[in-house]
């Protein structure tokens, strides 16, 4: 894993000195060597710029940016398999100087062009640059576990895998994005491929770009869609076939997320995801794996112990710490310079927590992020199997009256309840729900934040016009298989513009390579042509992993309430922080940007701090973006 960075400026003002200071702003994605390639091309100036993490072929020899044939390359990321795509190519003659998953791009991209891409297992966000087609090819991985982000304006094509590279550039105009401040308060992040920056996009999941320097001309394709595996038949298989057949595939593509030239590790929270990746490389391992746990001194919002119980029953090496609550406190001030765009999932906490502390021990780490995304674990799913098909089966004129009558009462007038915590948000999102109960419209009121109607009061001048609904024109019949619909959305919005984005910032903050072993391509598209049934089984979400955790680890260990790695932010935001919150959120600090009604703002601090603690989020979400404001802007 690495930080690449790059320009191509057809003004020709750009400089190998500010090539330089790109590729520096990324020194924490690589501490192992820099690396830069620029050259006056015909039309502009080509700028390639790398930092390197030493995780294949430590030698220099694999040092980036990497030539072969015409092709210049830069590459975030890993290819598993490249060994036996080497081998390949070797019978069709060619030669390798390395042992790097690089030069092995490189040849099978001479060699097979766009079609390499087919065989490329791993995380990958890559440009390069081929002479003889003068053009600049930037692609990115399925699943968009690696970053990558671009600038096209004013004749100046800017990328980098943070946003931080990209400002470096002189060319580089920070005007905030309007639209991509409401998607970051509905939702605590920026859904792609918007940014905070106007002019400034994340290139998609399963995406290539291609600029042709002759025309001056950017395109994109998708080369992969998670979708075209949803719409394909299910598999004609029993289930207990499927859970077997389900464990060989996880076998085989954790064991690919071992391949590297340093020590690795895995984050074992304690949970059925972690768990199973644990499990499974454990019982293919001679050696004893290592793994990774934080807790907190808060044993009330700790599962701290019970990893430590799998990991003695797993009988690998295991490292565990407990912080205290100033240790997840301290983190906060920092948080706004390595998520250089607004985001508010505070789970980023713990999880920059025990990157440093896995840091320490080891180089890769492998996470377990999306098994709740493949495998239906959210229990927001359980929610709309329970309540959504009952609420749709009213007939519409009776959700139409409920819906008149909810509006005509605001939840403020309604005795005993209005006192109750959460009730207001809650009352809101059920009218919301009774009025368009389909599965998207009950994602999006189950995961949003501020509403619709909530952000153009935000906003100090409204917003013309708001996009906030998921993009589903391409999805499979919403009322054929509602549980494929929301993880299918959940794959391409959350997983990707949240979770992957909070896991690769909090590594790379500490020089540690995070991999994805549910992530790979032969899981996701097995997984998406299992039957639903199987996968939300008698009331029972995740059915299938957790029947090949039980294999291994006793039920009775497993089976208990998800907790985590408790974050109080409410109870934090009215005492420890409440300092930086008015600060932060004070009439003076929000004016220096003019984007929100400063009495609305003002308004929901002052009902927080007065008692109405479901507004905690609201507030975090605020205190977010404006410490981010203050650090970038």
């Amino acid at each position: 894993m690495c930080g690449i960075a790059g320009f191509i400026d057809f003004k020709n003002r750009s400089t190998e000195d500010v090539l330089s200071e790109m590729a520096a702003a990324l020194s924490h994605r690589g501490p192992d060597g820099q690396g830069t390639y620029f050259q006056q091309l015909q039309y502009a100036q080509l700028g390639l710029g790398h930092r390197r993490l030493s995780i294949i072929d430590l030698s220099h020899a694999a040092d980036q940016p990497m030539h072969y044939d015409g092709l210049h390359i830069i590459f975030n990321g890993e290819i598993y398999n490249y060994n036996e795509i080497r081998d390949q190519l070797i019978q069709k003659g060619h030669q390798f100087q390395t042992h790097s998953d690089t030069e092995v791009i490189l040849h099978a991209w001479r060699e097979w062009g766009e079609q390499a891409i087919e065989q490329w297992h791993g995380m990958f966000a890559i440009a390069l640059f081929d002479e003889r087609s003068n053009e600049l090819i930037c692609i990115r991985d399925r699943a968009g576990v690696k970053p990558f982000y671009y600038y096209w304006k004013d004749d100046t094509f800017l990328f980098g895998s943070e946003l931080k590279s990209l400002i470096a550039h002189p060319a580089f105009i920070k005007q905030i994005d309007r639209d991509a401040v409401a998607s970051y308060l509905q939702y605590g992040y920026i859904a792609h491929p918007n940014c905070i920056y106007s002019n400034t996009y994340k290139l998609p999941a399963g995406h290539l770009l291609r600029l042709e320097l002759d025309l001056k001309l950017v395109n994109t394709v998708q080369y992969w869609n998670v979708y075209d595996h949803y719409n394909k038949p299910k598999l004609q298989i029993d289930l207990p076939e499927a859970i077997e057949e389900t464990e060989k595939i996880l076998e085989k593509a954790f064991q690919f997320r071992m391949v590297a030239d340093v020590p690795v590790g895995v984050f074992l929270s304690g949970g059925y995801d972690s768990t199973c990746v644990t499990a499974l490389l454990q019982k293919n391992s001679t050696e004893r794996i290592k793994t990774f746990t934080i807790g907190t001194t808060d044993n009330k919002l700790d599962e701290a112990p019970f990893a430590k119980q799998i990991a003695d029953q797993l009988c690998t090496d295991h490292t565990e710490y407990y912080c205290t609550p100033k240790e997840a406190l301290d983190i906060i001030p920092g948080l706004p310079y390595y998520y250089d765009e607004p985001f508010a999932d505070s789970s980023a906490i713990p999880t920059m927590l025990v990157s440093r502390m896995a840091r320490q021990n080891v180089t890769v780490a492998l996470s377990a992020d999306a098994g709740d995304e493949i495998f239906a674990g959210y229990n927001r799913y359980d929610y709309i199997f329970r309540y959504g098909r009952k609420i749709n089966a009213l007939p519409r004129p009776v959700r139409q009256l409920a819906v008149a009558a909810m509006s005509g009462i605001s939840s403020k007038r309604i005795p005993y309840w209005r006192n109750q915590p959460n009730f207001h948000s809650r009352y809101d999102k059920l009218k919301n729900i009774l009025a368009d109960p389909s599965p998207s419209e009950l994602l999006k009121n189950l995961n949003q934040v501020f509403n619709d109607k909530e952000i153009e009061e935000l906003f100090a001048n409204h917003v013309t016009e708001l996009n906030t609904s998921h993009n589903s024109s391409e999805l499979l019949n919403m009322d054929q298989d509602p549980l494929a619909y929301m993880m299918a959305i959940d794959y391409q919005t959350y997983m990707v513009d949240d979770i992957l984005q909070k896991v690769d910032r909090a590594t790379m903050a500490v020089s540690l390579e995070g991999r994805e072993p549910f992530l790979d391509q032969d899981i996701i598209e097995w997984a998406a042509q299992l039957p639903s049934s199987y996968k939300y089984y008698e009331g029972q979400k995740k059915y299938i992993l957790k029947q090949i955790v039980h294999k291994y680890i006793p039920k009775e260990i497993m089976e208990r309430p998800k907790m985590g790695f408790g974050i109080p932010v409410d109870n934090w935001l009215s005492h420890e922080l409440k300092d930086l919150v008015e600060e932060h959120l004070s009439e003076a600090s929000l004016k220096l940007h003019g984007l929100f009604n400063v009495q609305e703002v003002r308004n929901i601090v002052s009902d927080f701090l007065n008692g109405r603690k479901e507004k905690h989020l609201k507030v975090w979400y605020l205190l977010m973006f404006q410490m981010w404001y203050k650090q970038w802007m």
